[in-house]
């Protein structure tokens, strides 16, 4: 009988951040498959606030991969970052001639989870390389062609003269 090793998972959640969910799924998009060192630089510059509450979770994902499996930071990647809605506050605020406005504070929670890289043979990773560079990605389309003065002139030539007001 033989087994398949899978790789191990880590996961770590923050539940009712006071951040708006929407807000923070444009910086877990960012994070989502990287390196945990590369997750963790593009975190460090993201100027957005729901970059702080991401990297606090990370960093508890880390520790959870680091202190129950003893996997170290390096050979971990993303495997899924995702942001689901936690309950609404709902506040109201008074406006002119008696009216209100609703206010609604959300919340969401935040979820990593880490997995293991494969490690991979000596031989396919030496190899790895040199394939990446003979199977560059090709450009879906051509480059738009910049239009020269003669095709410009014969454009503005085939239109016909704007209305005037005062003729009719």
């Amino acid at each position: 009988m033989s087994t398949v090793e899978t790789p191990r998972e880590v996961r770590a959640e923050a539940k009712y951040v006071r951040i708006s969910p929407r807000k923070a799924r444009l910086v877990a998009e960012h994070i989502r498959g990287r390196s945990v060192p590369e997750a963790r630089a593009v975190l460090a510059f993201t100027s957005r606030e729901a970059a702080e509450a991401l990297e606090k979770v990370l960093q508890s994902a880390v520790s959870n991969a680091e202190a129950n499996h003893g996997i170290a930071e390096d050979r971990l990647y993303i495997k899924a970052a995702y942001v689901d809605g936690g309950p609404v506050l709902k506040r109201w605020r008074a406006r002119a001639r008696g009216r209100v406005a609703r206010i609604r504070k959300r919340t969401c929670h935040i979820t990593v989870r880490l997995a293991e890289t494969a490690q991979a043979s000596p031989t396919v990773e030496a190899q790895a390389p040199a394939a990446a560079e003979e199977e560059a990605p090709k450009p879906k389309r051509a480059p738009a062609r910049k239009k020269t003065t003669a095709a410009s002139k014969k454009t503005a030539t085939g239109k016909r003269p704007a209305k005037r007001k005062g003729s009719a």
